[in-house]
């Protein structure tokens, strides 16, 4: 009887376990299909986006890995409010790339408006720049620091943080377990560029 019911308990966390790596394998499917597709969100909105790039050598002012404890890299933001490993895509006049949030950011300017830091290639990409490895910083994006972006979360990170619009990173947001996310399902068309 004992054995029966561990055989039963088993075979429903497998059950389980198989139903959530689908259904995340599902998730991220979504937020890197083909272009000209149809992704599903769960989150869309606008906001200004700035750049940065830390090498961890703190010549950039950064003080060793994000605070997702991944290298620097391209795809990687930092949010002032959102979980850490919220994934999601950028778009900015007709170019989307991908995203994760793998630190905290901006400080200061997130209160005034500025609620993403992309990082620089990435920001590069989006504005026809080029990223300079010598000054970390992005050359050729006509002078643009800041830019007004589009965003799409497709996951929230499972950390603490605000699962819905940004806030600055004075809110504290970005330390408390957020157990109510918001929720849109929005349907995107995926640039044409």
């Amino acid at each position: 009887m004992i054995a029966a019911r561990l055989r039963s308990t088993a075979l429903l966390a497998a059950t389980a376990l198989t139903a959530l790596t689908i259904g995340s394998g599902m998730a991220h499917a979504d937020a890197h299909a083909d272009a000209g597709s149809e992704q599903k969100g769960v989150l869309k909105g606008s906001t200004t986006a700035s750049y940065f790039w830390d090498d961890s050598s703190g010549r950039a002012g950064d003080t060793g890995l994000p605070a997702a404890g991944k290298p620097m890299q391209k795809g990687l933001v930092a949010s002032p409010s959102w979980p850490l490993m919220t994934e999601g895509y950028v778009m900015y006049q007709g170019k989307k790339l991908p995203f994760f949030v793998g630190d905290r950011g901006p400080g200061d300017p997130s209160s005034d408006g500025v609620m993403l830091d992309l990082d620089a290639k990435t920001f590069a990409d989006l504005t026809g720049g080029r990223f300079n490895p010598s000054t970390l910083g992005v050359d050729g994006a006509g002078g643009e620091g800041h830019i007004k972006i589009d965003y799409v979360v497709t996951k929230w990170g499972n950390g603490v943080g605000k699962k819905s619009y940004p806030v600055s990173f004075s809110s504290g947001a970005w330390s408390e377990k957020d157990k109510n996310p918001t929720i849109q399902q929005v349907s995107v068309k995926n640039p044409t560029g």
